[in-house]
């Protein structure tokens, strides 16, 4: 069985750092493994808390009186030095919860008001990303938008566009984009719904 014997934390930087991890194979060898995480001190880690806990929200938000239209960013994004469509996102914040998180953050990304859906507890269920290379987990909130959409409660440092997309734009940014996983899996059962998109919370 696989085991971690020691952790060292590698950088020292605000939203996001390196941890070396001693990893003793199941065959007996030792090797190092690399860990990206939000955590500030080895302490935080999942590792070590054993509590999966939310860093971000990834918000799935319905606009429009048929509730035809889903609301997405396209994003700049460093590591691929490109754009790419996105659920509007963020991370939880120190005190709130991930329903009052989603209500912030989709307001920040795009001017819009979000009245969240009442869901059982395991559709909020924090999901790991990308387990791969990091701890991080994001918990889903779903809900219904109003207002219209703009860019000015932005960051300076955020190069993000505001798109709301009916099921045929859906199906063409699916085929022509840059697209994140966690949101290409809804936008595959969006477009093939003619129903209320979230009566599969029901």
């Amino acid at each position: 069985m696989n085991r971690i014997k020691s952790i060292k934390k590698q950088t020292e930087n605000r939203f996001l750092n390196l941890y070396e991890l001693e990893a003793e194979r199941r065959d007996g060898r030792v090797a190092p493994y690399f860990l990206s995480s939000r955590a500030e001190t080895v302490d935080d880690l999942k590792i070590k808390t054993r509590k999966n806990t939310p860093d971000g929200v990834v918000i799935y938000g319905v606009y429009g009186e048929a509730h035809d239209k889903v609301a997405l960013v396209k994003q700049f994004r460093y590591p691929i030095d490109d754009y790419i469509y996105e659920f509007p996102a963020g991370l939880v914040e120190k005190g709130e919860n991930i329903t009052e998180a989603a209500v912030r953050e989709m307001y920040e990304e795009t001017g819009l008001t979000m009245q969240p859906l009442e869901v059982e507890p395991w559709y909020q269920k924090p999901l790991f990303t990308t387990i791969g290379m990091t701890d991080e987990a994001c918990g889903t909130v779903f809900g219904y938008l109003s207002g219209k959409p703009t860019n000015i409660h932005q960051e300076a440092s955020e190069d993000i566009q505001v798109v709301l997309a009916d099921r045929a734009e859906c199906r063409r940014i699916l085929q022509e984009e840059n697209v994140a996983i966690m949101c290409a899996y809804m936008l595959m059962h969006f477009i093939n719904s003619n129903e209320d998109p979230f009566c599969f919370l029901k």
